[in-house]
């Protein structure tokens, strides 16, 4: 397990309004002109990487796709406001999307409590060529529509914490337009991500963190490959330590993504084993006397009857998970979080999950999951939803601490 540095944001600034009744992440209300320099397809901003990064990115530059233009250049970078607008404008002519509502629902709150997404956005490369999604129309697929799609959905719930899967725009989408918007980040590739196995790929596939600067401030940030039986696999997971700006209470969180497909259950299981190790690691470094409040979120490619669920379950680290409380009795996990159709048939089956220490963070609401009507009888992706996997939000409050 190794430090390494995160993307930052070069400087502070606020503003902007709220959108939909989702008032979160202030992060997502920082406008684009935190980032004044000239912005042009051939200009390179070096990120800070470390040696253990599989790959150097050829460009770093901002997305000029969200950039005002004049006179055909680009001035500045756009408000979140502005870059939803633009997307709407670009999804205009295809189906509406998903009407999500939170669980109870959102009635405002003291502006102290965290919130959380969870999300598999299907790395593009995989998306058009190696998952064979047979009833989605290829143009569906299309990263011109996808990324618009994905800003969108983040945007419209503003999390003060992001967890990405299968992230494989990173340095030229996400971690660029994120950034201006003021979120700090740290990406870590699969080391033979099958992503590279794509005719023109943009690069590995990898699990991305993102969080809130004006809300939080990162103590501690490490990465590494998970490990069974001691031996490093092609999963990877990143782990930071946060502290809250409000309450000043420290948070640690971790994103993941464990092997998939049957037969490999036992991996899984020696996974996230180790993932709780490497957790347990961070925490005992900064607070070897008293607890601190985990979020764990990721794709762990398990139902809830695996034997890597009830590790977590059971954890002496004390952790539930969130979405139970979308169930009547808060004990059971909800159908589905991923629904598609590949030729070797149809899944339709919960793998995604925000796991949290309950004796210490309380869940204030959670958001609900489109129905079975709502997502179509050709499942997901589709022209309304960028990925195979749905979007996991969670509120959170630190309880009160004892003593």
């Amino acid at each position: 397990m190794t430090s390494i540095s995160i993307t930052r944001t070069q400087q502070g600034g606020s503003g902007g309004n709220t959108r939909q009744g989702y008032p979160m992440g202030g992060g997502a209300t920082r406008l684009y002109s935190t980032l004044t320099h000239t912005l042009s397809s051939s200009h390179h901003v070096p990120l800070p990487l470390t040696h253990l990064d599989p790959y150097q990115p050829a460009d770093t530059s901002l997305n000029p796709d969200f950039c005002q233009e004049r006179n055909g250049s680009p001035v500045r970078p756009l408000s979140p406001e502005e870059i939803l607008q633009e997307c709407e404008e670009a999804l205009r002519d295809g189906p509406p999307r998903y009407r999500r509502t939170f669980i109870p629902p959102w009635n405002g709150s003291d502006g102290s409590a965290i919130r959380v997404m969870q999300w598999n956005i299907l790395a593009q490369a995989l998306g058009e060529g190696l998952d064979s999604f047979v009833l989605c129309p290829m143009e569906a697929l299309r990263w011109s529509r996808r990324k618009h799609l994905i800003l969108e959905e983040i945007l419209t719930y503003r999390p003060h914490i992001l967890c990405l899967q299968e992230v494989d725009h990173y340095f030229d989408t996400f971690q660029p337009v994120l950034a201006g918007l003021g979120y700090g980040s740290k990406f870590y590739p699969k080391p033979w991500s099958p992503c590279l196995n794509v005719k023109g790929n943009n690069g590995p596939d990898g699990c991305a963190l993102f969080f809130d600067e004006s809300r939080l401030e990162v103590l501690d940030c490490v990465s590494f490959q998970l490990s069974a039986m001691k031996i490093p696999t092609n999963q990877v997971a990143v782990v930071m330590m946060l502290r809250c700006q409000i309450t000043k209470r420290r948070l640690c969180v971790a994103v993941t993504h464990l092997k998939a497909r049957a037969g490999w259950e036992w991996l899984r299981n020696a996974q996230g084993a180790d993932l709780l190790r490497q957790v347990q690691n961070v925490v005992q470094k900064h607070s070897p006397s008293s607890p601190v409040p985990l979020v764990i979120c990721g794709d762990f490619n398990a139902v809830p009857t695996e034997d890597v669920y009830h590790h977590f379950l059971t954890s002496p680290l004390g952790l539930d998970s969130a979405y139970k409380n979308l169930s009547r009795d808060n004990l059971t996990e909800p159908r589905y979080t991923t629904w598609k159709i590949r030729p070797t048939g149809e899944c339709c089956a919960t793998l995604d999950y925000i796991w949290y220490t309950q004796d210490s963070l309380r869940v204030d609401a959670v958001l609900d999951l489109p129905s079975e009507d709502d997502i179509g009888p050709n499942r997901l992706p589709s022209f309304s939803y960028p990925s195979d996997h749905l979007s996991l939000v969670c509120d959170f409050s630190f309880k009160e601490t004892r003593g």
